[in-house]
């Protein structure tokens, strides 16, 4: 057992910034002039002994990489003396870049980022290939962990095989809130009548939580997340998918062969910042779900996949997956701008990117994923071997005097 934790932290000029870039729209962000919820993580970390390396990925809005950049670094001063700390920040992604290039492999710029959702984990796994790590754990900078054992959790049964022989190479634990409730708290009002996420989800965890440890997933938490080697050296995440990209590697587990497990005894405290414009998130569920559609319905196409039926998921995400998905995002959208007329123009907009914007954009890129999967396996191995890439990667263990100066 070799585990490493990947831990993304974004940072930007507001917490709440409206953006047209669907990719580069995040859940929350950390202003330049807050603290923000890193600190809180690492603290927690600290409390409970975790002694496994920390890699810290910053994103970073355009314009303020080397700004925030320091900004993470003045974070993980206070910290360096007691976690195993790594920073990996757009200077260090830049290197690796030129190296990829030097390599022939000037593709894996679109895959693997520190931007997008998808190729921001694809990074990390990047990182736990190159450094000989044999799994690599997700959290998130809004996490608190409580649990003294949580490595110990996060690592049971990966590698190993079931009762009936089936490997656990991808396993998610789950989140509770501040009350430690692990049920979703998204309220299926009337006006969600079509889009009742939260009372799927709860039926699909629910069930979860009451039977074995290990049980066959329906959800994937990308911030309590752990993968084993002999995955992510062999599958990466949809960079092009613009939310949701957990929920889409358990799909993508599935086509190429494996499967997620849940693991009801793994979890962390989940305390993210108030929520942000419901309207713009929305309107990001509705590029997500119809990606996933377009990208189940272009897999049939694949001789080499394995075909996911929307009903093998449900209760959740199973509706979400079925023809009825546009019409379903766009009524939606109608029922919202009346029921939540305080977001009436942001629901109007959604309502028209379920017809035009999220279809053209489905039909676009989902793809370019399975391009740049099949070259995956080939992608790691050449920079495993490559001793000058693994080390622009790995590094050596934070020290602040080994970031640049800023101008």
């Amino acid at each position: 057992m070799n585990p490493v934790i990947i831990l993304p932290t974004y940072v930007g000029s507001k917490r709440y910034r409206p953006t047209v870039d669907i990719l580069s729209t995040y859940d929350h962000v950390t202003p330049l002039t807050h603290q923000g919820e890193l600190p809180r993580c690492l603290q927690s970390l600290i409390d409970v002994s975790v002694d496994v390396p920390i890699y810290v990925l910053v994103v970073a809005e355009a314009g303020l990489e080397s700004q925030a950049a320091h900004k993470i670094a003045d974070v993980l001063d206070t910290y360096a003396n007691d976690l195993d700390l790594h920073l990996v920040d757009s200077e260090v992604l830049e290197r690796f870049y030129v190296r990829a290039d030097a390599l022939g492999l000037g593709n894996i710029k679109e895959g693997v980022a520190l931007g997008g959702y998808g190729a921001i984990r694809n990074l990390g796994l990047m990182i736990a290939a190159s450094a000989g790590f044999t799994e690599c754990i997700f959290i998130d900078d809004d996490d608190i962990i409580d649990d003294p054992e949580f490595i110990e959790k996060a690592t049971y049964g990966l590698g190993k095989l079931t009762k009936s022989g089936v490997p656990v190479l991808v396993k998610s634990g789950f989140f509770t809130d501040k009350k430690g409730d692990w049920k979703s708290n998204q309220k299926d009002a009337w006006y969600n009548r079509f889009w009742r996420q939260g009372e799927l989800f709860n039926a699909w965890i629910t069930k979860a939580m009451g039977g074995a440890r290990l049980s066959r997933s329906n959800g994937f938490y990308g911030g309590l997340c752990a993968i084993h080697r002999e995955a992510f050296i062999r599958l990466s995440f949809d960079p092009w998918i613009p939310r949701g990209e957990d929920l889409d590697y358990l799909l993508n587990v599935r086509m190429y062969g494996g499967d997620v497990w849940f693991d009801n005894q793994w979890s962390v405290r989940h305390l993210p910042p108030p929520s942000r414009n419901e309207a713009q998130r929305f309107r990001q569920d509705i590029y997500r779900w119809i990606y996933e559609h377009r990208k189940l319905e272009y897999a049939k196409s694949q001789i080499d996949l394995i075909q996911i039926a929307p009903h093998s998921l449900d209760p959740y995400p199973g509706p979400f997956l079925e023809h009825s998905i546009g019409s379903r995002v766009f009524i939606t959208a109608l029922l919202r701008m009346v029921g939540r007329a305080q977001d009436r123009k942001g629901y109007f907009k959604a309502a028209l990117s379920a017809q035009r914007e999220a279809k053209a954009y489905a039909e676009s890129f989902c793809f370019r994923y399975f391009e740049f999967q099949i070259g995956w396996p080939q992608m790691v191995a050449a920079l495993v071997d490559d001793p000058v890439a693994v080390s622009i990667l790995t590094g050596q263990r934070y020290r602040r005097q080994e970031l640049p100066t800023e101008e």
